[in-house]
């Protein structure tokens, strides 16, 4: 969303508890009509995932000022006794002489090289089995699953909700964080050992914050959940938010988390966090600590567990992309971008997503078709896949549905991904068209390669799609497209355009370019 900046103060932020759907907590002021790739443009970012503020105030002398925060109201005022001390979060600042891309490409610089855990890694391809089986899962079934993702060339199988206690729908089991035994009979070990046999590493979600009144835990501690005296406590999606303030909590979470990633050969937990604060207080505690003490002691939680179990990776997810910000992912491998995972919206999604943040941490899920979640829009494998393959390719759709040819094509779209999947999530980006309806487009520069994913979202009145101009190419080279079948001049493709060869609705192709030489 872009807006002009008027006289006094521009404010965006977050009461919530979280960094928020709404907005990311960043800001990018440019100076005298800036553009994609050229003019100067100011931005900054806060690391923080709790309740926060940025504000844009222009000054009657037409100076601009920005400034950020943790906090929003009450929940930003910090009472330190003598001698105490609090450190604030980051609030990052960049300047780009070369538009808006150019600031996305040095933010995601800055990331890669002091933000994300060892970012020059790739992500594995990674397989979800929520949507193939929501809460009624059985470990037979799980079974079935991977051994259907292994055949596609998944690297990652991930067991999703309903794994633990007596977690049967949403209603209940929040916080009870053992496998069900009627589900798991031998625990998460026998699946896990299965998974790892068929090559893929294994993984779980957990919502490790929250705690529904129907568990063992809420049964045996009901004061740990967070609650204003005087005040009935407001569920969301039937449950409450554990009070992270508390030491007897942390530890609690800390003993089961780490019995969890001790007990079963788990290489990545997906964690959730899928309500929003609204009762933020104990009884007989002063001031508004739970706002801010709730955020540093996750980010506590999450660095033990990462010292304690350096092999297992983290993504953050909070209903969706509600906890995206420089702070969580100096903590997590990659984070859940949106719930909303149809592809043609989701161009639109990662379009702004990639303002800021690198693709190296943006999943992305192929799901099924039609979407049946949001808009019951039918697609193509290909234009779902293409989609995804612009961030770290996951899989989410139900296996067991689809058909030997759906299955063999989708293994060549994994092998495809794999071939580009260094220029993705570790090359330059840049978006050559954004996502309005018609042709839109975006590549990836590293080294002597190139590759360009691009969509078409409908096909006005027959018309040929005008060949997409290029960037960050050597103008005096030569590139080699085998997806064509033609060799290109640098120039060329930078000044003349790649014909696509798009047409009719939800198209999409992937087109790689590599240098071969010097005119």
């Amino acid at each position: 969303m872009r807006s002009a900046v008027t006289y006094g103060e521009n404010v965006i932020g977050s009461r919530r508890g979280h960094t928020g759907h709404q907005h990311l907590p960043w800001v990018a002021l440019d100076a005298e009509g800036a553009t994609e790739e050229h003019g100067e443009v100011y931005s900054c970012a806060l690391a923080w995932s709790g309740s926060w503020r940025i504000a844009v105030h222009q000054l009657p002398d037409g100076t601009v000022q920005i400034s950020g925060g943790m906090g929003h109201d009450d929940c930003g005022v910090t009472v330190l006794e003598p001698g105490a001390s609090i450190a604030t979060p980051v609030f990052a600042g960049l300047w780009s002489g070369d538009g808006f891309g150019g600031a996305s490409r040095a933010w995601h610089a800055y990331q890669r090289e002091y933000v994300i855990p060892d970012a020059d890694t790739v992500r594995p391809v990674l397989y979800n089995s929520w949507e193939a089986t929501g809460f009624d899962i059985t470990e037979e079934q799980q079974r079935a699953l991977a051994r259907k993702a292994a055949a596609l060339g998944v690297e990652l199988f991930v067991v999703d909700d309903a794994w633990f206690g007596g977690r049967v729908s949403d209603r209940s089991g929040l916080g009870d964080w053992t496998p069900n035994p009627d589900r798991f009979p031998g625990g998460l070990k026998p699946l896990a050992d299965e998974v790892h046999g068929l090559g893929m590493r294994f993984g779980i979600w957990v919502e490790p914050e929250m705690v529904n009144p129907d568990s063992d835990l809420y049964r045996a501690h009901p004061d740990w959940a967070q609650h204003q005296p005087g005040r009935g406590r407001a569920e969301f999606r039937n449950q409450l938010v554990l009070d992270l303030s508390r030491e007897d909590v942390r530890a609690y979470l800390w003993d089961r988390l780490d019995a969890l990633l001790t007990g079963a050969p788990i290489d990545f937990v997906k964690w959730d966090f899928n309500r929003s604060f609204t009762d933020a207080g104990r009884p007989g505690a002063a001031g508004p600590e739970p706002w801010w003490a709730h955020g540093r002691h996750l980010y506590e939680l999450l660095d033990r567990l990462r010292a304690a179990h350096p092999a297992v990776a983290f993504e953050s997810c909070s209903g969706g992309g509600g906890r995206v910000d420089l702070g969580i992912l100096s903590r997590v491998d990659q984070v859940w971008t949106s719930d909303n995972t149809d592809p043609l919206d989701r161009l639109a999604i990662q379009h702004g997503f990639s303002q800021l943040h690198p693709a190296r941490v943006m999943a992305a899920w192929v799901t099924d078709s039609p979407h049946a979640q949001l808009n019951g829009r039918t697609s193509s494998l290909r234009f779902r896949f293409v989609s995804a393959m612009a961030g770290v390719l996951d899989i989410g759709a139900d296996l067991a549905r689809w058909s030997e040819s759906e299955l063999a094509e989708a293994r060549e779209w994994v092998d495809l991904y794999k071939e580009i999947r260094p220029l993705v999530q570790l090359g330059d980006l840049y978006r050559l068209r954004p996502p309005e309806g018609g042709l839109s487009a975006v590549q990836y520069v590293r080294g002597d390669e190139a590759v360009v994913l691009a969509w078409l979202g409908a096909q006005a009145y027959g018309q040929e799609q005008a060949p997409v101009r290029l960037r960050g190419l050597d103008p005096a080279a030569s590139y080699a497209c085998p997806d064509t079948g033609e060799t290109y001049r640098g120039a060329v493709l930078m000044r003349r355009g790649l014909r696509t060869g798009l047409k009719g609705d939800l198209d999409a192709g992937v087109f790689r370019l590599r240098r071969v030489g010097r005119v």
